[in-house]
C-alpha cells in the first residue's frame, strides 16, 4: 500500500488515481497520521457492502431520497428504511418551520 501526504493530493493525483484503477489500495495522511484510504471500485467492494455504505451517506447527506438510496443499495425500499431506522437516521426531516406548520395543520 502506497502512502500519500495531503500535499501528495495536489501534485500527484493522476498516479493516485491510476493506482486505484490497477486495483491498488493507498493511504492518505496529514500529518503522518490516517485520513482517508484510496481504493478501486469495483464489484468485490460493492458486494462487501460498501454500496449500502454510500447509499446511507447520500441518503443522510440530502443528495439523494430514500427510494433512489434503496436501489444505489440493492435492497428493497422497506429495508433500507429499516436500515436507516438501525442507524437513527430519520426518514423525514422537517425544519422548526416546517413542524410548526405540520402540528398547526392537526391542531
Amino acid at each position: 500500500m502506497e502512502t500519500f501526504t495531503i500535499r501528495d493530493l495536489r501534485e500527484r493525483t493522476g498516479e493516485l488515481v491510476r493506482g486505484a484503477e490497477a486495483g491498488k489500495l493507498s493511504l492518505v495522511t496529514k500529518h503522518g497520521v490516517g485520513v482517508f484510504v484510496a481504493l478501486p471500485f469495483d464489484e468485490d467492494l460493492l458486494r462487501s457492502g460498501v454500496r449500502v455504505a454510500l447509499a446511507v451517506k447520500l441518503f443522510d447527506e440530502e443528495v439523494i431520497s430514500a427510494g433512489k438510496a434503496a436501489k444505489l443499495a440493492g435492497v428493497s425500499y422497506v429495508e433500507f428504511v429499516n436500515h436507516l431506522g438501525a442507524l437513527k437516521i430519520p426518514l423525514a426531516r422537517y425544519s422548526e418551520d416546517e413542524l410548526s406548520q405540520e402540528i398547526a395543520a392537526f391542531a
